[in-house]
């Protein structure tokens, strides 16, 4: 069966965030095996803690058509595909990283957050 060029090729972007978050994971591995040589470890590590990241909780989703998302108003539901109680995703930097269930906060109730039920292990790169 022949390959389709998606197929044949990598996703490029994907790969090279994967090498990075390996390349990440052994620089603190090797970290927390030297803590006490603060000038060739610590230093890196804090460059790479101060990155910031965009983290997002995706409850769910929909697909509609246009005539209906244009009479969407004030008030108007709109039905997402999960269930409650389903896991949440947490994706980071535009990648799923884990899974998990809203919860209330216990130091603000008035707050909610997510606690992780499931972390989803990297692709390994060939």
């Amino acid at each position: 069966m022949a390959q389709t060029k998606a197929e044949a090729e990598p996703d490029q972007p994907d790969e090279q965030l994967d090498r990075a978050i390996e390349e990440l994971r052994g620089v603190l591995r090797e970290e927390e095996k030297c803590p006490g040589d603060p000038f060739q470890s610590g230093a890196n590590s804090s460059i790479i803690m101060t990155i910031p990241v965009d983290v997002q909780i995706i409850l769910g989703s929909t697909e509609m058509p246009v005539s209906e998302l244009m009479a969407l108003q004030k008030g108007s539901t709109v039905a997402l595909n999960r269930r409650i109680g389903e896991p949440v995703d947490v994706v980071v930097n535009g990648r799923n990283i884990a899974r998990g269930e809203i919860t209330v906060l216990e130091s603000d109730p008035t707050r909610f957050g997510i606690r992780l039920t499931e972390i989803i292990a990297a692709a390994k790169s060939a």
